[in-house]
């Protein structure tokens, strides 16, 4: 089974995938954040001073990662994130702004660079969300319930997770890809996916659990300009 672990930012994705790739033995798959990608594709730049093309080029590389990765593990796979969600970050920049602040509630005029970048990300969207009609067996869609994690690795705002969260799951009602929305503590999300998926079950719930955690503090959040270029995993 190829299943997606869908959500917007801070909605508790890399933990619940983590988890759920030790408790059921599938294996996980991801793409590297943006700022992990920025010192490979724009060397001392940081993601506030990217430009609207420079954005969906970090889109691009993100969404070509993920489909490599995925076209490796062709027994099934857990994805943190999906290819739609590349699409829907560029999408909802269109409407907040490139660079969203709770400070700012409209991002002011539509510039004509604006409508241009959303002709292109519509456009771009159309191959994301053909992608996960053909990839993905089903979603499991996290809803938010967290605050964001303050870590500087997810510059967005409140108006942006929710926008970006009706987004989502519009496309998946739009082309008909099975959902499931799970919510609750991370233990409670993993016994729901796995009763509704009928999923194999290797070691207790507690101890995946505790091997994302301990994962997931392992992971750099160093900023993008005192990060190393990225390299492939």
């Amino acid at each position: 089974m190829k299943i997606a672990v869908s959500g917007t930012y801070s909605s508790g994705k890399t933990t619940t995938s983590l988890a759920l790739a030790h408790l059921t033995g599938i294996p996980r798959t991801h793409a590297k954040t943006m700022r992990e990608i920025l010192p490979e594709a724009l060397p001392g730049k940081r993601l506030e001073d990217c430009t609207a093309p420079e954005l969906f080029q970090l889109g691009i590389r993100r969404y070509a990662e993920r489909a490599v990765h995925e076209s490796h593990l062709t027994g099934g796979f857990i994805s943190d994130g999906s290819s739609i969600h590349e699409w829907v970050y560029g999408k909802v920049r269109v409407l907040v702004g490139i660079h969203p602040d709770d400070s700012v509630e409209t991002p002011g005029e539509r510039t004509a660079e604006m409508a241009f970048y959303e002709e292109v990300i519509d456009n771009m969207g159309a191959v994301m969300k053909q992608h996960a009609r053909r990839t993905y067996d089903v979603f499991v869609h996290l809803p938010v319930e967290f605050p964001l994690v303050a870590d500087g690795h997810r510059p967005v705002s409140e108006r942006f997770r929710k926008l970006s969260e009706e987004l989502l799951l519009n496309t998946l009602d739009e082309y008909a890809i099975p959902y499931h929305v799970v919510g609750g503590s991370i233990p409670a999300r993993l016994e729901k996916i796995v009763e509704l998926l009928r999923l194999p079950v290797r070691m207790p719930v507690e101890d995946a659990v505790l091997r994302a955690e301990k994962e997931m503090a392992l992971m750099d959040t160093a900023p993008e300009t005192e990060r190393a270029p990225a390299t492939a995993s």
